[in-house]
């Protein structure tokens, strides 16, 4: 029996089977799920996925790859194709985190996809300590190839070096495209900020497909930023931001600093998209930016909140922006009522934060009664 029936039913979220409660979740919509299960809390990470994922009313089918360490230098580069084929085929992905040794599966996973846009929002999560007092909620669509990043550079003779700023068309229309498409299904405006008065060749490109796209989507508002006054805009006026799409360093130096001000590096989750020629989503990969954390491996103590938040970002791929949105706002929710595990100050475990986020996203979702 699915694991997540299983903790569903000693949850209570569903029934035993033949009920009612049992009928209606395999009449709700399928979608396959590659699932990556990773090193030290992965194993409960997977766990609390499969308890919130079975009060959904849609079923998540997980087609399960074992990406340990013990599993990767076992079976080398066919456990990667196997990876890559999978999801391929699923077209979305959840990866839990993985240890880096002799190489990094996420490097390998963003090579073999080609995997050239992040998705990372960013926003205030209750119960980890910030100085920043403003309400954060932004989605940073970052381009994540080209720039200065991929050329390490050259000396010029003893005392100067030299390196590329490489702009392309294709991965910026794919960006922009995405946070067009994610603004317009979400009701948000998009901010596209670079330095395009000083790098007009290399942000002057960006800027003009940007614009380009943007005419694509005459509904959602668009608006243009130098990116050092932006810098400091989102600081001081926080809520003006929503969506901010931006080149591969400016995506870095971003992320950062929003996630500096919301308190923390690790708690948030991110996409990372690949594209086909007309710039659609070709495939899609979520994961937690946090660690294996081996010290609380096995203790029931994780905290599952980045890869729920994952999980939000995998179902508004899916286009079940509702269900998405109910699981991030549950999530967070929850927290700002004081229902956390140990790391943020609660006393809940792995599993009974996973049981009250998934009761809690049951509730909201559930049909109203309609008047006779």
């Amino acid at each position: 029996m699915d694991r997540a029936v299983l903790g569903a039913r000693r949850s209570g979220v569903l029934g035993p089977p033949g009920t009612a409660r049992e009928n209606e979740r395999l009449m709700r919509p399928l979608y396959q799920v590659t699932e990556l299960l990773g090193d030290g809390i992965g194993a409960e990470l997977s766990r609390a996925v499969h308890r919130l994922a079975d009060a959904l009313p849609v079923q998540l089918e997980f087609l399960e790859v074992d990406l340990r360490l013990e599993n990767r230098r076992e079976k080398g580069k066919k456990l990667y194709d196997e990876t890559v084929e999978k999801i391929t085929a699923t077209r979305v992905a959840l990866k839990h985190p993985t240890a880096t040794a002799e190489e990094s599966p996420n490097a390998v996973l963003r090579r073999r996809l080609d995997l050239s846009v992040i998705h990372r929002p960013v926003y205030t999560i209750p119960g980890v300590p910030s100085n920043f007092r403003r309400e954060l909620d932004l989605d940073i669509v970052r381009i994540a190839t080209g720039g200065t990043y991929d050329d390490p550079g050259r000396m010029i003779g003893d005392d100067g070096a030299v390196s590329l700023r490489i702009v392309e068309r294709r991965p910026v229309r794919e960006a922009a495209r995405y946070a067009f498409n994610l603004a317009r299904k979400t009701g948000k405006r998009v901010t596209s900020s670079s330095k395009y008065t000083i790098q007009k060749a290399t942000d002057g490109l960006f800027e003009q497909v940007a614009a380009e796209v943007a005419r694509q989507f005459p509904e959602v508002p668009h608006s243009v930023e130098l990116f050092d006054a932006m810098l400091g805009k989102v600081i001081m006026a926080p809520e003006k931001f929503q969506i901010v799409l931006v080149l591969n360093e400016y995506g870095d130096f971003l992320s950062d600093m929003a996630c500096g001000l919301a308190g923390s590096l690790g708690i948030g989750a991110s996409a990372n998209l690949a594209f086909d020629h007309s710039a659609v989503v070709r495939v899609a990969l979520f994961d937690a930016a946090h660690g294996t954390a081996p010290d609380i491996a096995g203790k029931n103590l994780a905290n599952p909140t980045a890869i729920f938040l994952a999980l939000s970002l995998l179902l508004y791929q899916l286009g079940e922006i509702a269900v998405g949105q109910a699981v991030k706002n549950a999530t967070l929710d929850l927290l700002r009522e004081g229902v956390r595990t140990p790391d943020l100050g609660g006393k809940e475990s792995t599993d009974s934060f996973s049981d009250a986020v998934a009761v809690e996203v049951a509730r909201r979702l559930a049909p109203k009664p309609r008047n006779v």
